[in-house]
């Protein structure tokens, strides 16, 4: 998408000191963009959703740099934006995203760090925590995520449910059929959208309607083809049970319009030992574009209440 300019919509542009690298990754690039100077507070490392999503959409993060005193690190995982890759199936999975994960803490020395993950993202943390207990890691941040697959997919056929019955019966005959090019269901899709995900106008941060380059492979191989019919490599990702092993500090924020429903969020705020929500009236499931505002006030409240 490729939405036109609007010179009174939200810039995303920093004032802070920005610089962009790539690190290499399994013969391919992986790019990073680094906000703020250095300090002695652990950095804020941003995971966005997809697979096959951009960092772009966090820019509007960036003042966080400002309000917390610590750099904000975001990157585009192997597959996607500037780290782009395609033709190769074999990786679009949560070991080497897991594996990415790790390789660029290392090329960035971020021995101790807070970790954030919207969507997908949170998906990364969680297995990531749960799979590797890795060292170093402040807080996370769950943000609109989930922890079991079979759940989110049964919340979003329950959202689907109270659409109109011709949008209903578009997407289930896609879901049956496997026809995803159908203008029926292509409509419906995008309704769904709107309500529950996200919806780019004029009035969106310049970062959110930026062009960007998506991971379409990484995102059919590794989930499926809709936010709703989980049937990739991610289909059996089952955390819910082992929540408990997590035991850094959390904060777990989702919508009340979110395709994170409140049930999912409460499956993870339930189940890890020291975790907060935040519910955010009338968000979808980029909260962060919905209520930025907000968010970055939570944020900033979240990561200032220790000195880490």
């Amino acid at each position: 998408m490729n939405p036109s300019s609007n010179n009174n919509a939200p810039a995303c542009h920093s004032p802070l000191k920005v610089i962009t690298g790539k690190m290499p990754f399994r013969g391919f690039e992986t790019y990073y963009r680094i906000v703020g100077e250095k300090t002695d507070k652990a950095p804020l490392l941003l995971l966005h959703g997809g697979p096959g999503s951009t960092h772009n959409y966090f820019e509007v993060l960036d003042e966080l740099a400002l309000t917390t005193g610590r750099q904000v690190i975001s990157y585009d995982q192997i597959g996607c934006g500037e780290s782009y890759v395609e033709g190769h199936p074999e990786l679009w999975n949560l070991q080497t995203w897991q594996d990415e994960l790790d390789a660029l803490r290392e090329h960035l020395g971020l021995d101790h760090v807070h970790l954030l993950g919207q969507s997908w993202g949170g998906m990364l943390i969680i297995g990531y925590l749960i799979d590797r207990q890795p060292q170093g890691i402040e807080s996370i941040i769950l943000s609109s995520t989930l922890s079991s697959s079979s759940l989110w997919g049964r919340e979003q056929q329950r959202l689907i449910s109270f659409m109109p019955e011709e949008e209903q019966r578009a997407i289930a005959r896609a879901v049956a059929t496997g026809n995803y090019d159908d203008p029926d269901y292509l409509k419906a899709n995008d309704h769904y959208t709107a309500l529950h995900a996200d919806e780019i106008n004029e009035e969106s941060p310049e970062c959110f309607r930026r062009k960007k380059r998506f991971g379409l492979e990484s995102y059919v191989v590794a989930w499926g083809p809709n936010e709703y019919t989980p049937t990739g490599t991610l289909k059996n990702f089952e955390y819910t049970d082992r929540l408990g092993e997590i035991t850094q500090r959390t904060l777990v924020i989702s919508g009340t319009n979110d395709e994170c429903t409140p049930l999912v969020a409460k499956a993870m705020y339930d189940g890890i030992p020291n975790a907060r929500w935040e519910l955010l009236d009338g968000a979808r499931h980029m909260t962060f574009i919905d209520q930025t505002d907000n968010y970055k006030r939570i944020l900033t409240d979240w990561l200032n209440t220790d000195q880490a």
